[in-house]
């Protein structure tokens, strides 16, 4: 449409539908079992995306578009959640799972690192609708590779287990880690703006670029060493002391103007930032009963 404006609304629709929608996907799994789920969303997903990324050819208003992308979000495969409750089943060492999980922390940084970087590059040597096509192509190839890696013959369902109607956010612990799972992530937003927003206040925009990487970078190193750690300390007592520790990098951002310096801040408050995730995946992998397990790791997505 060449409108930021549209561009904005259709991503707040589709994130906002995949927030609602995820948790009820959850459940469906949790008691229907992988594979049915799997197939309507990939199905689905792809349709869905394929709408936006020929609605010029179809002549889609503006409301149309926004169905669309709603569409798009409400049948979001639920590979995160199904990849969070096979590592919790398949690693029942305590050190195993950390790994597993610090790992899984570290893709998710690196899509959100790689993945506008992909984008970047196809807008260089392309246009954006060889960018959205790209993606088009992702979200097709998603669930049959998911399910060819075979990693459902590791789930392990209760489909006859008796369950409440508000699942795993009846239990007040799990509620208390689902909100600061929010308060974490706006955090994280809010690195996501100022970076780029200091890059611009200095003249500069590149400046928010670099800052960003430096606490990529400093997210997967970070996930890789706490993965690798054997601390012998439950996450509930190691998530309020990573976090406490995060506080520090991230204050002394407002000390002082030197790029080189918040280099370096930027990378230490990244470094944080997978161990705290991981945490937080391993706290509801320690709460949530199995019969929810999908479910609550879903929760978990919505309020990030």
């Amino acid at each position: 449409t060449g409108s930021f404006a549209i561009a904005g609304t259709t991503v707040g629709t589709y994130l906002t539908a995949s927030a609602l929608a995820a948790p009820f996907v959850g459940r469906w799994v949790d008691r229907r079992g992988a594979m049915p789920p799997l197939i309507a969303t990939g199905v689905l997903f792809p349709v869905s995306v394929g709408m936006l990324l020929f609605a010029g050819n179809f002549s889609l208003s503006r409301v149309g578009i926004h169905v669309a992308a709603a569409c798009a979000g409400i049948c979001a495969p639920p590979i995160t959640g199904l990849t969070r409750t096979i590592l919790r089943q398949r690693f029942a060492d305590e050190g195993e799972r950390r790994t597993a999980f610090a790992l899984d922390s570290v893709l998710v940084e690196m899509v959100f690192t790689v993945g506008p970087l992909l984008v970047a590059a196809m807008l260089a040597s392309g246009s954006p609708h060889a960018a959205l096509a790209m993606s088009w192509v992702f979200t097709i190839v998603s669930v049959p590779l998911f399910v060819g890696s075979r990693a459902l013959r590791y789930l392990k369902m209760q489909p006859a287990a008796t369950r409440s109607l508000l699942g795993p956010i009846a239990d007040a612990r799990l509620v208390h880690v689902f909100l600061l799972t929010i308060v974490i992530a706006m955090g994280f937003g809010c690195i996501e703006v100022g970076y780029p927003g200091f890059g611009a206040a200095m003249g500069t925009v590149a400046i928010g670029g670099v800052l960003l990487a430096c606490n990529s970078i400093g997210s997967a190193l970070g996930g890789f060493a706490y993965g690798g750690l054997h601390l012998g300390v439950p996450p509930q007592r190691i998530l309020p002391r990573v976090l406490a520790i995060m506080v520090v990098p991230l204050a002394l951002h407002t000390l002082t103007m030197n790029v080189w310096l918040l280099c370096l801040l930027a990378f230490c408050s990244g470094a944080l930032i997978a161990p705290a995730l991981t945490s937080v995946m391993l706290v509801i992998s320690a709460h949530a009963p199995e019969r929810y397990a999908t479910e609550a790791f879903t929760w978990s997505s919505t309020c990030i």
